[in-house]
């Protein structure tokens, strides 16, 4: 159980990273728009099927193998502009995981901020990921 929980601790962690750099980008590109149209509310509560439920479980544990790989590399980088390029390769990896489990980004990042909220689903998603 405590593998689920680290590896879902990773997961979210990884999806901070991957939101993070999707905010920054787009607040690059709208940043001649007004100030008000960046600002994004919280996702709504929704449903999500048991499919999408398994996706997220299955790129969740791609992306925690993915942000262990290159945490470590990432500790191991001499200078800003290296560990900026760590950062980059990992982010476009864990997309490329997520939307090769067949989710979007902005779905799989729904799904982990609904977990964190609701403890019955992330038992649901955890149960997914030990199947």
């Amino acid at each position: 159980m405590q593998r689920i929980t680290a590896l879902f601790s990773a997961a979210l962690l990884a999806t901070g990273l991957m939101a993070a750099t999707a905010n920054a980008q787009e607040t690059t590109q709208n940043s001649a728009q007004d100030p008000a149209t960046t600002q994004q509310a919280a996702p709504a509560a929704q449903d999500f099927s048991d499919q999408e439920l398994q996706q997220f479980a299955d790129a969740a544990q791609e992306i925690a193998v993915i942000s262990q790989e290159y945490t470590e590399r990432l500790h191991g980088a001499e200078d800003e502009s290296t560990q900026q390029e760590v950062r980059t390769e990992a982010n476009d990896k864990m997309v490329e995981a997520v939307e090769n489990s067949g989710l979007d980004v902005d779905t799989f990042n729904a799904i982990g901020q609904a977990i964190q909220q609701d403890p019955e689903m992330m038992q649901r998603v955890q149960g997914m990921a030990q199947s």
